[in-house]
């Protein structure tokens, strides 16, 4: 497996990804209407391109064989002394087999390097993934409700870990 810094001109494989991660991951989680939803609102060309340009998100592209696996994209200084991880997706079928801690672990590597002391993220509170996010030293920090609009809302645990 080969980690590497996305551009501009990896949004279609972070795309795919998204669309193939998501229904599996929310399903009986959020309704499908959602997903589709939030995969529009976050993962449409547009919304990736503005991420990875004046929002300044960076993006890890995990590829086995060539072939994109999983992302993960995150903000530096989101808050003073603390960095965003705002997504880690793998395919379904990598799922379990390291490819997520792999970019995790680069993640917070980076996060070191750019002087930040946390690293936050939300997570959906009936998601497994809190369980991945507990083992990998990431603790609850608060509960909140955020409306992303056309009637839907993240119902979310924010969870913290120092570096």
């Amino acid at each position: 497996m080969r980690l590497r810094e996305a551009s501009p001109a990896d949004i279609p494989s972070i795309r795919s990804i998204a669309q193939a991660a998501w229904p599996v991951a929310y399903v009986g989680i959020i309704t499908p209407a959602q997903i589709a939803y939030m995969l529009d609102l976050m993962y449409s060309e547009a919304s990736l391109r503005e991420q990875m340009t004046s929002k300044g998100h960076r993006f890890l592209l995990a590829e086995r064989d060539g072939k994109p696996i999983g992302f993960a994209g995150f903000e530096h200084h989101y808050e003073p002394g603390r960095s965003r991880l705002h997504k880690l997706y793998v395919l379904a079928d990598v799922k379990g087999s390291g490819v997520g801690h792999s970019l995790l672990e680069a993640v917070l590597k980076e996060v070191e390097r750019k002087g930040d002391t946390a690293i936050e993220l939300n997570v959906n509170k009936h998601n497994p993934s809190t369980g991945f996010y507990t083992r990998q030293g990431f603790t609850i920090e608060r509960e909140e409700v955020i409306d992303i609009g056309n009637g839907f809302v993240m119902d979310d645990f924010v969870m913290v870990r120092g570096i």
